[in-house]
């Protein structure tokens, strides 16, 4: 009889950062593996791949079958890429734990850099971010919807459906790919919000898997998580909505960047704020700071608060 059940995506990279979920917890708690049971569950997100997640009901088609799973007691705890859970999340469910961080960084895959794209090339990605970001330096490119998984988009690439395309260097890492594509410097090349991050969500009142994964927490990671995520809820972002963010942490202070864009990549706004890491109110300061200095062809895009 497990101790703990998790659920999961049935993706190899969810499965992939589910495994290394159920690794912390045993090695935290001196458990068997048969103490943590996997849980795969189909998303609608990876059901869909023929479309932007914008045009099917966004980020929440990745956490909607986990979030009843849950809710019902079918699961005792969720695992999530941090950047693809919605901004505002269900009253009854809470981060139980976030993994120390991966690399934050994209890889270019089709071309030796940013630069090195060919003109008018092809670029193949649905990420709102990726295309905004790319568009501002290389306004001669076209950009495509590409999904799937990462051997899916990979397979596309070779087929010749985009000259170049881009993934996260943290997935890649977890599937045991770092060698694939070109690292793009995240202080050149801003990353998603919560990028790289790995989150464990479980039922707020359940205390004994709160305690549970209370050992698994990495306290840096999460502080950092969280800061992105309240910029994000200031901003009033979607999986539509063109932003990209970076955090530092130096002598338990944060430092973040956060950058918001018209989808076409002609109009970019960039500002920074340093704070102590428990300031919940800065990144919404930011946030507010952005909207304000931003043109309407950005803000449309971001309801604030």
């Amino acid at each position: 009889m497990p101790l703990i059940r998790l659920g999961t995506r049935r993706s190899p990279l969810a499965m992939a950062q589910a495994h290394e979920a159920r690794a912390r917890l045993c090695a935290a708690h001196g458990w068997d593996e048969s103490a943590v049971e996997l849980v795969p569950v189909v998303s609608t997100g990876d059901r869909i791949q023929d479309r932007p997640l914008a045009e099917i009901g966004g980020k929440a088609l990745w956490t909607r079958e986990l979030d009843a799973w849950l809710l019902e007691g079918r699961i005792d705890a969720s695992v999530h890429s941090m950047k693809d859970v919605e901004t505002l999340r269900p009253d009854a469910i809470a981060i139980g734990a976030i993994l120390p961080r991966e690399d934050k960084a994209d890889v270019l895959l089709g071309a030796a850099s940013l630069d090195a794209i060919a003109p008018n090339a092809l670029v193949g990605t649905s990420a709102p971010r990726r295309a905004a970001q790319l568009l501002h330096r290389r306004p001669d490119c076209r950009v495509a919807p590409i999904r799937g998984n990462v051997a899916t988009r990979r397979a596309k690439l070779a087929a010749g459906e985009a000259d170049v395309t881009f993934l996260a260097a943290a997935g890649l890492a977890r599937l045991g790919e770092s060698e694939v594509g070109v690292r793009l410097d995240p202080e050149d090349w801003l990353p998603a919000p919560a990028q790289a991050a790995i989150g464990i969500e479980c039922r707020r009142d359940d205390e004994r898997t709160k305690q549970m994964l209370a050992a698994i927490d990495h306290h840096a990671s999460h502080i950092e998580v969280l800061a992105e995520r309240r910029l994000l809820e200031g901003l009033g972002g979607s999986c539509s909505s063109p932003v990209a963010a970076l955090s530092r942490q130096a002598n338990g202070r944060l430092h973040l960047r956060a950058a918001i864009f018209s989808p076409d990549g002609a109009d970019r706004v960039e500002r920074e704020a340093d704070f102590d890491a428990d300031n919940a109110q800065a990144p919404l300061d930011l946030a507010r700071g952005l909207l304000e200095q931003a043109p309407p062809t950005v803000t449309e895009h971001f309801t604030g608060r």
